[in-house]
Order: structure tokens, then C-alpha cells, then sequence
């Protein structure tokens, strides 16, 4: 199978995810091409692998990451994501400073520096400055990490991806693709977008999802439900100010009523965040209980752990986004990619079952693809 050329990101946020995903991208590289791939969704879509992903610009606000190359910032405190690519060479590619408007939680301020953020002391770069940046480069998607909560610079960066012409994927939850007003901007540039907030190839909300359905299918009434997470890394710590969560819980929960039979209650159902627990570092712990109604109205419960590292467990959907993203750019096709924010996102501007959407971004790689198969 003949593979294409590079697919060119820029990064906001060098956090733990970025972490992960970048490790992949060497993780997946030309040695294991042969091999039996374990963790990925598509070994190649389109005619894209991993390692042709190739990191060219990157933003973050931590003293301990900016000016420093991209390679040595993934691993760079307070990132405590599990290393299983650590032979990574320097990238030649150097962290600049981000804007930080509400990026930065003041309640992070005060915890050990081991677990929270630094603030750098440099300059904020302009919209323009982040727009000459990009071209510059020549970054063809903007990829985004902020922490929960960055209402205001996530929609400082699509600005700039707007301006610049790049792709734009929004994993987390601040509503952009999923924003009518945004979507209708995104179309009209004709520069692709996926989102909002990342699902993770098997986390906490697909797996909600996927219990949803089948209670839903299989003619049980659900009462009442809740997920519980707990984790320890600076996502969870950032959302500890309940004053940031307002999205998140509203992601999580959307993405769990749309697979419902009839809509619950909202008192009858709790989806989010729970606690920061710091020696958990990386690995999520969730807790999902389901009550309800089954054959002659007798109950029915259900109860689940999960156990997962947090950022590896969404850096193999991110591969994903980023080549779906690659092959609208190929194929000239902008504004929001409705099969792949369905598939790989928790709040897509349209929601479908996970059974319905994984047809629907299989189609899309289809149609879009002009991988090249020998005889």
C-alpha cells in the first residue's frame, strides 16, 4: 500500500494528551507497520498512518514548556502521562508562549508545583502573531488542548484558525462545531472542523453510551443513572473550580440522553467530573450505576469500574480526527465534518447512535479517500 505525504498540526496546550498523541506518533512509526497494531482504530485511513503526522508549531502558557522544544515539553512538569514512547528525538520545533485570557484557573495558583501550572512570563502573542505563526509553519489543522473551561481562548484560536485557512479540532468542551453561528463561519471559509470534546476510544462516555443504548434496545426503562470519575492529573485539578464545569457537565450529560430511549429527568441523572485524587496521576477511575425497569416492570441494576489511562485512551481517536480532518482538506471540503464529530466527539452538532455514526465516518473515509491499493 503506497502512503501519502505528511499531515502538518500545530498543537495549543502541551499538556498530558498532547503528550500522549505525540508518543503515538512515534509509537505507530515505520517499524511497526508490519506488525500486528494493537490501539488503533485504522491502521491507515486514507492512505494516512500515524507517523505521518508531524508536529510543526506549538502553543502553551507553562515557563517549563515554552522555549523549550516540543519533544522534551511533552514530558515536562506537571504532564504525569505514562511514557511508553520515551526515546523521542528533539523535533527542531519550539513551544512558543500562548495566550492565556481564561486559560488559567486561579485556583491552580495555589497548589504544589509539581501538580499545577506555572505561568511563563512572556509576552502573549496576537491573534496575528498566532496567525503569521501558523503560516509561517505551515500548519494545514490546529489542534486543540486547553483545560476545561477556556471559554474565551478556544475561541481566540478558531478565530485564528479561521484567519489562517487551517483545519481546526476542538477536543474539548467549549462549543464550537457544535455552535450554529460558528458552524455557518467554518462553512463559509470552507475550512474543515471537528468537535466539540473528545470521547475517548474506550472511556467513561462511550461506554455509558453504549449501556445507554442497549437498556434502550432491549426494552429496559431506565431510572436513574450516574457516572462518577476520579483522576489525578491537571485536568481533573483545573476542575475543581465547579465554576468551569458548566460545559463539561453539559457534554458529558447531552452525550448520554441522546442514545436514551426518552429523555430522563435531570434529577434522575448525574454525568462528571466527581473528585481530584493527586496519586492517581494519569489513570481515571470511573464508577457508572444504571437503574431500571425490565420485563414485568421488575428492577433491573447495573454496575461498572473502569480503570483507564486518561490521555492514551483519547490520543488514538485524536489520530483519528486528525487524518478525517486531512482528508477534507484533500478533498475540499469545509465546515463542520458532521460524521466524524459524531463518531469521535462527546457534544457533535448532530448526535447519532455510536452504531449509526461509526457507518456514517466509515462512509466519510470512503468518499473521501484516494489511498492508493496495489492488485
Amino acid at each position: 500500500m503506497k502512503t501519502k505525504g505528511g499531515i502538518r498540526i500545530a498543537i495549543v496546550g502541551v499538556g498530558n494528551c498532547a503528550s500522549a498523541l505525540i508518543q503515538g506518533i512515534h509509537y505507530y512509526g515505520p517499524n511497526r507497520h508490519n506488525e500486528e497494531v494493537i490501539g488503533l482504530m485504522h491502521e491507515s485511513l486514507g492512505g494516512y498512518r500515524p507517523s505521518d503526522i508531524e508536529v510543526v508549531a506549538a502553543f502553551d502558557i507553562d515557563a517549563r514548556k515554552v522555549g523549550t522544544d516540543v519533544s522534551r515539553a511533552i514530558f515536562a512538569a506537571p504532564n504525569c502521562v505514562v511514557k511508553f514512547e520515551p526515546g523521542i528525538p528533539d523535533s527542531g520545533v519550539t513551544v512558543r508562549m500562548g495566550a492565556v485570557l481564561d486559560g488559567f484557573s486561579e485556583h491552580m495558583a495555589h497548589q504544589d508545583e509539581k501538580r499545577t501550572f506555572v505561568k511563563a512570563e512572556a509576552a502573549e502573542p496576537s491573534r496575528e502573531d498566532v496567525v503569521a505563526e501558523l503560516r509561517r509553519s505551515g500548519a494545514e489543522i490546529l489542534v486543540n488542548y486547553l483545560p476545561v473551561g477556556s471559554e474565551k481562548a478556544t475561541r481566540f484560536y478558531a478565530e485564528c484558525a479561521l484567519e489562517a485557512g487551517v483545519g481546526f479540532i476542538n477536543n474539548i468542551p467549549v462549543f464550537i462545531a457544535s455552535d450554529p453561528e460558528y458552524a455557518a463561519r467554518f462553512a463559509e471559509r470552507n475550512v474543515p472542523i471537528i468537535g466539540d470534546d473528545i470521547k475517548s476510544q474506550l472511556g467513561a462516555t462511550i461506554v455509558h453510551r453504549v449501556l445507554t443504548d442497549l437498556f434502550a434496545k432491549r426494552g429496559v426503562k431506565m431510572l436513574h443513572t450516574y457516572q462518577l470519575n476520579t483522576g489525578g492529573n491537571t485536568d481533573f485539578l483545573n476542575m475543581k473550580n465547579q465554576e468551569r464545569l458548566a460545559s463539561k457537565k453539559t457534554s458529558k450529560t447531552e452525550a448520554v440522553q441522546a442514545v436514551a430511549k426518552t429523555r430522563m429527568e435531570n434529577e434522575d441523572i448525574h454525568v462528571g467530573p466527581s473528585d481530584y485524587v493527586p496519586w492517581q496521576n494519569d489513570n481515571k477511575v470511573c464508577f457508572i450505576r444504571m437503574e431500571g425497569h425490565a420485563f414485568g416492570n421488575v428492577p433491573l441494576e447495573l454496575e461498572l469500574r473502569l480503570s483507564v489511562q486518561d490521555s492514551p485512551n483519547s490520543a488514538g481517536v485524536a489520530i483519528d480526527m486528525i487524518r478525517c480532518c486531512k482528508l477534507a482538506l484533500d478533498s475540499g471540503v469545509g465546515g463542520v465534518l458532521a460524521a466524524p464529530s459524531a463518531y469521535f466527539c462527546k457534544h457533535p452538532l448532530v448526535q447519532y447512535t455510536d452504531d449509526e455514526a461509526y457507518k456514517l465516518v466509515e462512509d466519510f473515509i470512503t468518499t473521501h479517500s484516494t489511498e492508493v491499493v496495489p492488485a
